[in-house]
């Protein structure tokens, strides 16, 4: 008897499959309350009566001739089970919206002539309950698949019972099941023969599936070239297609373009009859989603709510994160001190304090702010509403030459580019899906934040205007928006230049809006608190034992030279004359560099400069040695708050960030797109900046 087993979890997007592949795992995949979430596969083995089980969660997909990159995961994988009986996995566990049963089914019916054996989990059932709108036992009889359980994700009904129904079958010798799927008419089987022939002569295949791949072949011309036929035979199953095609009278023409639907919804129709089902009234699950969507979607009110809702959570930034943030400052500081007074004199103390902690500090610091964005991000995913901007953001997106599907990993991008450029494999069109790629690191990510928290918290007062607006929260707020319309107007531009001809429709269901689940907003939270620390934190910490070692050496008779003439320093001051027209100075430019890798390292690195540079025992509080720093050509302050703008602008548009072109190189396959990507940001950054300092100039700041 077998002591492994291998299962696949699928379903629409959307469904819930993550969830319960969390649940069974123990694992914490990212969820929530849109589709388009897992872009690719993801895998964990669970133990089972002493046998082992492999989980394999796919993307969310409609059906196996979608077309995204995502889907496309979920396509070739059940292609390849169709074609290769030793590739198939021992079962499926298939995840249906019991709230949208018939549609779910659609997907699902695709999968039954493979014959492999299916549990469903019909999700939602805290909604609505299964029992009252089906008989499970006829509906499990008339699709003859393993089992049918009634659940609910979000509170974990029926987990017990998947655990025994997946214990059950690790135990059972199941011979090979013979599911119920689709029959064919015998005029449909005449009309499609030629094509079973040519699928019969190339590969020995089941009855079953030469019918249903024949029908979707005869269906769509795009699915027969995403086959796994060599180009000749495709070529003549397109040959043959075509020449049916041509002997069909006109009039017949659009009746046979849907066949393949109106086929498989007839089928489910039939299965659903004989099991008694009870159509939901639908009225009743939406009415208060389509109350709220009236004002949250309306065309006037909806962007005004939102760009309302945007300048909330980033004033709140500043309101409820400052305590917080004093306290780690000071637990920092304190840290720094006492190590500082603990160890001895030396290369080493130093190292430790100037080096390490002043860097590491330097950032941790702001993970308040972090903490406060992500939660209001996730409340907005996990509510639904985010769908809805998408909705509201169509029209706009297609004006600017993107879909309207590029407004998830947008919006992603606000927490990090990388799953965001990740997440538009959900994306039809290429030449859509590279365009939002070009222009998803000019969304203000989460590393940038460090850096306008630093220059907003130390040199915009805190006033406010109106005596409702803070001064401070609408200048973060301007530089989202600056960053988030440049890409807009790129995102214009590129399009042009791009030949590939597209038509941006966009199709998606809206979820009914959902009240987050406590638990999983506080694990999303946890999860990227610790990819901001764990991932942020190995960069900075590597970055500052380098860069202490550039400003604390040369030594001249064992005493370090000024900072200005350390090794940092002459990097810094050979790269000045190049940006001292943006108001930078030679310690800023010491930061631009370090920070390539990684933009909050801007922070770090100041942070380390400004400790080793100082001769007192203490550490130093950063915001207060950057007011009070001198340019000694001068005589005036390194610092002013046109010089922080500046700063806070160029970083807007800067490509400081390794991991992101990385990406970008494995999504494009190809390193053309990176450079182009580089060479665009650094020198929209620099030409930015210019015209922001030097117009402050002209207008009398200083």
């Amino acid at each position: 008897m077998k002591n492994k087993f291998e299962f696949s979890i699928l379903g629409n997007p959307n469904s819930g499959k993550t969830a319960i592949f969390n649940l069974l795992t123990g694992l914490n995949q990212k969820v929530s309350n849109y589709p388009g979430i897992t872009v690719e596969k993801k895998s964990s083995n669970i133990r089972v009566n002493n046998k082992d089980i492999i989980l394999n969660d796919y993307p969310g997909s409609y059906s196996i001739k979608s077309q995204s990159i995502d889907e496309s995961v979920v396509r070739n994988a059940v292609l390849s089970w169709m074609s290769n009986e030793d590739s198939r996995p021992d079962g499926i566990i298939y995840v249906a919206d019991i709230t949208n049963l018939r549609r779910n089914l659609y997907f699902f019916s695709q999968l039954l002539p493979l014959d492999i054996p299916i549990i469903v989990l019909l999700n939602m059932s805290d909604i609505v309950d299964p029992n009252q709108i089906v008989d499970i036992d006829k509906l499990k009889k008339n699709f003859n698949i393993f089992d049918i359980i009634p659940f609910s994700a979000s509170k974990k009904h029926g987990l017990k019972n998947l655990k025994i129904t997946l214990g059950r079958f690790v135990e059972t010798n199941l011979t090979q099941p013979i599911n119920n799927s689709l029959k064919l008419s015998s005029s449909n089987k005449n009309l499609l023969k030629p094509l079973f022939d040519i699928i019969n002569n190339h590969l020995k295949l089941s009855k079953k599936i030469i019918e249903d791949l024949s029908l979707s072949i005869f269906s769509s011309e795009s699915f027969c070239n995403k086959l796994f036929f060599n180009d000749s035979v495709k070529a003549q199953l397109l040959k043959e297609r075509n020449r049916i095609l041509s002997a069909i009278d006109n009039d017949m023409l659009q009746n046979i373009r849907t066949l393949e639907s109106d086929l498989r919804y007839g089928f489910i129709d039939d299965v659903l009859y004989k099991s008694d089902y009870k159509k939901i009234k639908k009225v009743k699950l939406q009415s208060k989603s389509e109350k709220i969507d009236k004002v949250l979607t309306h065309s006037i009110f909806g962007p005004i709510l939102y760009v309302g809702l945007l300048y909330f959570i980033f004033q709140s930034i500043f309101t409820f994160a400052s305590v917080p943030m004093d306290f780690i400052d000071s637990l920092v500081t304190s840290f720094g001190n006492n190590v500082n007074r603990n160890l001895p004199e030396g290369i080493f103390r130093d190292l430790i304090v100037d080096g390490i902690i002043a860097g590491v500090g330097g950032v941790v610091i702001f993970l308040p702010q972090i903490i406060i964005l992500m939660f209001f991000m996730i409340l907005l995913e996990d509510t639904g509403y985010m769908t809805r901007v998408t909705f509201m953001m169509d029209k706009f997106m297609r004006m600017m030459g993107l879909h309207g599907k590029s407004v998830l990993p947008i919006m992603s991008g606000y927490a990090c580019a990388i799953p965001g450029i990740i997440s538009t494999r959900t994306i039809d069109s290429w030449k859509e899906r590279l365009v939002t790629i070009l222009i998803l690191p000019l969304i203000s990510c989460s590393a940038r934040l460090p850096v306008y928290v630093l220059m907003i918290g130390a040199f915009i007062p805190n006033v406010y205007i109106f005596n409702f607006f803070g001064l401070q929260g609408l200048v973060m707020v301007a530089m989202y928006f600056l960053g988030t319309v440049t890409a807009f107007i790129l995102a214009k531009v590129f399009s042009k230049f791009l030949s590939e001809r597209s038509n941006p429709t966009l199709i998606m269901e809206i979820p009914p809006y959902r009240l987050p689940i406590i638990k999983s907003v506080y694990k999303q939270l946890i999860n990227r608190s610790k990819l901001f620390l764990v991932n942020a934190g190995k960069i900075i910490m590597f970055i500052s034992i380098v860069l202490w070692f550039l400003v604390s050496f040369p030594k001249i008779d064992g005493e370090s030279v000024q900072i200005s003439d350390s090794y940092a320093g002459k990097m810094g001051h050979l790269i000045e004359p190049i940006i001292e027209p943006l108001g930078f100075d030679w310690k800023i430019g010491i930061g631009l560099i370090t920070s390539f890798a990684a933009r909050e390292v801007v922070v770090s690195t100041l942070s380390t400069i400004y400790n080793v540079e100082d001769d007192g025992d203490d550490m130093i509080n950063l915001k207060d040695a950057m007011k009070n720093d001198i340019n000694p050509k001068t005589g005036k302050n390194v610092f002013t708050p046109l010089v922080a703008v500046s700063i806070m602008v160029f970083f807007v548009y800067a490509a400081q960030c390794v991991a992101t072109f990385a990406i970008v190189r494995t999504e494009t396959n190809t390193w053309k797109w990176p450079m182009f990507m580089i060479g665009y940001m650094t020198a929209l950054a620099y030409l930015m900046s210019y015209f922001v300092y030097n117009f402050g100039l002209y207008l009398g700041f200083s």
